[in-house]
């Protein structure tokens, strides 16, 4: 298992860590096999999304705050409710297949940590498995 650091500078932030991975797998050497990335954070997660045109995850994390406001009369008392509400959403964990000793994204996907209660240093997990 490899641990990646994944620094924040907003409250909301997607951070592109395809490239990461993609280095994760190819110093395992393995050609064919399965790829995990786990994010051990509540209020923090994983997604896969397009990679190509960047307005795609401003307008995730737009429509995220829509719908789940900051302030919203959340009982939890330390005030990140939203936080945790959208880490739910977006999950914890994403595998991609390893062919070739490349992840098999799709032409625009990529494999992105989203922030919900930046900015903070986080770690992401990634394990490698034939």
């Amino acid at each position: 298992m490899e641990i990646l650091t994944v620094r924040t500078d907003k409250r909301d932030q997607f951070v592109n860590i395809t490239a990461q991975v993609q280095e994760v797998v190819r110093q395992q050497g393995i050609s064919s096999g399965i790829c995990v990335v786990f994010v051990p954070h509540t209020t923090a997660g994983v997604t896969i999304n397009e990679n190509a045109d960047s307005d795609v995850v401003r307008d995730i994390i737009y429509e995220l705050d829509k719908g789940i406001p900051w302030q919203d009369g959340y009982r939890h008392g330390e005030g990140n409710s939203a936080a945790h509400i959208k880490a739910s959403l977006m999950g914890s964990a994403v595998t991609v297949i390893i062919e070739e000793g490349r992840l098999q994204l799709g032409t625009w996907q990529g494999i992105y940590f989203a922030e919900f209660d930046g900015p903070r240093q986080r770690k992401a997990y990634v394990k490698v498995l034939k």
